[in-house]
């Protein structure tokens, strides 16, 4: 009896929690389908909201995604190798080195964005291009691919498995494509998931760093807000949801199978 009760106020607090996170996001997208917010659905629904949302902001949504992919190549290639490089060699400088890596995560991204400006701001051409937040992105979201990785390189001894094939005659290379990788899968899903998710969702970094030509999904929204129309901004948060939802899930569906197998 008493393990139900607490089993029963456990699940009620749960449900508190979820509706004081779901209920205002459904409100807010709901505000994208009336005809008028401060009615209510009673003033009836339409998608003119939605429609001018993507007349305006459709350029910002395929960005962001560009971005997005593109700043989670850069991740794999960089990072995979420099986890396994990382972890296999050890040491002070090893240590050193990690830390250096994943210190933007204890930086704001306001000063991170500050810091490239400063540097890379003068080259006018980088500077106007999106491949000036690109190069935030990647900075900001390297850290998560490295110690993904290395978290499961640590679980399954990969040192071992590492030298086991050198002393059979595997080359570094094949030693890396055919043992190193296939056992950071699970790190590699995990990583590549939190950088797509981070950098569809970054604002004060490209906030800094963004032109009015480059301007990615959050600055969109940001500026929709920014014309005080209600509906305007509630139908970008739906479009926001329809893009990111599916993309997370299929992600995290694809991440949970290849750890099945």
């Amino acid at each position: 009896m008493r393990d139900r009760l607490i089993f029963t106020g456990q699940f009620l607090f749960t449900l508190l929690v979820a509706a004081f996170l779901v209920v205002p996001t459904a409100l807010s997208i709901t505000a994208g389908v009336t005809t008028n917010y401060f009615r209510g659905i009673q003033s009836g629904l339409t998608l003119q909201w939605v429609a001018q949302v993507w007349d305006l902001y459709a350029d910002t949504i395929g960005l962001s995604f560009l971005i997005a992919f593109a700043t989670l190549a850069v991740t794999l290639l960089a990072g995979v190798p420099a986890a396994y490089a990382l972890h296999v060699r050890g040491g002070q400088l090893s240590r050193l080195v990690e830390e250096i890596i994943t210190l933007p995560i204890a930086i704001p991204g306001l000063a991170l964005a500050l810091a490239l400006l400063l540097t890379y701001g003068g080259f006018g051409a980088f500077r106007r291009s999106w491949l000036f937040i690109l190069a935030g992105h990647v900075v900001f979201t390297m850290p998560f691919m490295v110690r993904s990785v290395m978290a499961i390189f640590a679980s399954v001894d990969i040192k071992t498995l590492d030298e086991g094939a050198a002393s059979l005659g595997a080359s570094p290379w094949r030693r890396f494509r055919d043992v190193i990788v296939p056992n950071a899968v699970p790190g590699i899903l995990a990583g590549s998931l939190m950088v797509v998710t981070l950098s569809l969702g970054e604002f004060n970094l490209t906030w800094m760093l963004h032109t009015p030509l480059t301007k990615t999904l959050p600055i969109g929204l940001a500026d929709s807000y920014a014309s005080m129309r209600l509906e305007v901004a509630s139908a970008y948060t739906l479009i926001f949801f329809i893009m990111i939802i599916p993309l997370l899930v299929a992600m995290q569906m694809f991440a949970e199978r290849e750890l099945t197998r």
